[in-house]
Formats: C-alpha cells, structure tokens, sequence
C-alpha cells in the first residue's frame, strides 16, 4: 500500500492569546519561516479560520486588527510541501464550519459541483423506476437518429453482439488514460460499456489494454485509469468496489 502524503507536520491547539506575548520567542521558534493554517476562538467557539506563511506575524496582527478583542486562544496547523494544499484547505474548513469572522465564503476552484449530476441520476433513477412499474418500450429517441444506429451497429459487429465488461458499472461515458514507455496513452468508454482505443472497439478493458501496450494479455483494470473528480485519476478497478 503506498504511503499517504503528509499535509500537517506539527500541530499546536487551544492556547490563550497571552501566550503570544508572554511566551513569543518559544512561539516563534515553533513557527518561524513556517506556512500553516490557524483557527481564533472566543470562549471556546470557533470565530475564524485562515491561512498563513508567517502564522506568527499574522497571529500577532490580529491581536490588533478588525479582530481585537473577539478572540481569546488559537490552534495553529504546521503544513509541509509548500502551500500547494493549505489554500483549498482554509476553503474546505470555512465552507464546513462558516465562522463569523470571515466575510469570505471558501471558494473550491478545480472541485466539481455533484448538486446537477445528482439531479440528473436522480431523474434518470426515477424515470427508470417508472418504467419498471409501468412498462416501456426500450426505445430511445437518441438511439433512433441515423447516426447513432449506424454507430451501434458497427459496435454490434465489431465485438460480435457481447456484452462489454464495463455495462454493469458505468452509466455514461468517462475517459481513460494509461501510461506505457513514457506516454500516456488515451481510450474512451461509451455509456454502454464499449472501450473505443485507437479507431476500434472492445468489450473489456484488459483487451483494450493489451492493444495498447501490444501484448497478448495485460490488466485493464491496472493499466487504465479514469477520473474520478477533476483532476482526481483513479484505477479502474476501484470502479468494482
């Protein structure tokens, strides 16, 4: 199992504001040159959270600031490997716990609002709920353009009418990528299950892979991987858990 990458190195939580002058060069040497996130509380109620490249100058800033005087301790969280995470961490906490304090929301630049597409499989859920009660003949408005027959058709032909490996876990097209010599190496699947590598079509993702790397057999569930959320590549086979 691969190791997690480590995002808090030290941690230092629920302590009185005095601290910061009676004990400042302890504090200082704590975090000195360090980036990290910090969080103000009043009698033990959360009243802001931020984010800092030098936590003890902005600790100290506050003690003076708009923020005079509604706060009484601190937490402060140490972060390694640059600020590369602690922006979107600030975002998530203020987006979880709305402190009074902050006047601004948490804002998720690269993350994928789920609120439409669980819209759309819920309708789509209930729509196929309907059917099942009620009866429906299998014909889809989309499917019955010339196109798309003509599409379905070669599909047909092409893997000799079986049923492709991945039609019980996908209900709309994703796209896959794998990686082989040094180049990454694209395939796309249909919503019926169908990888499309290269100009053809196959019914599994291991023939799909094995096609790629030119080898009699390889794993597709290994080799491919597709994208679970912007930006987040993910195995194939964790779509089998």
């Amino acid at each position: 199992m691969a190791r997690s990458t480590q995002l808090v190195s030290q941690h230092l939580e629920n302590i009185s504001s005095d601290a910061l002058e009676k004990y400042q060069d302890i504090i200082r040497n704590y975090v000195r040159g360090r980036e990290g996130i910090y969080a103000l509380y009043k009698r033990n109620k959360l009243y802001y959270v931020g984010l800092a490249r030098n936590l003890r100058n902005r600790l100290k800033q506050h003690l003076k600031d708009r923020h005079s005087g509604k706060w009484d301790r601190f937490s402060v969280y140490l972060t390694v490997g640059g600020d590369s995470h602690i922006k979107e961490l600030e975002s998530l906490a203020l987006r979880i716990v709305k402190p009074k304090g902050n006047k601004v929301k948490g804002k998720l630049v690269r993350s994928e609002d789920l609120r439409r597409k669980f819209r759309r499989d819920i309708q789509r859920k209930n729509q196929s709920d309907l059917d099942g009660i009620f009866g429906r003949e299998m014909v889809v408005e989309a499917e019955d353009r010339p196109s798309v027959r003509a599409w379905n058709t070669r599909i047909r032909e092409a893997t000799g009418g079986r049923m492709p490996t991945l039609a019980q876990y996908i209900k709309e097209p994703i796209k896959l990528k794998g990686h082989h010599k040094g180049k990454t190496i694209h395939a796309n699947v249909n919503s019926t299950g169908h990888v499309r590598f290269n100009g053809k079509v196959y019914t599994s993702p291991s023939l799909a892979a094995a096609a790629a790397v030119k080898r009699p057999t390889q794993n597709g569930w290994t080799f491919w991987h597709y994208e679970r959320g912007p930006g987040d590549w993910v195995p194939l086979a964790k779509l089998r858990r």
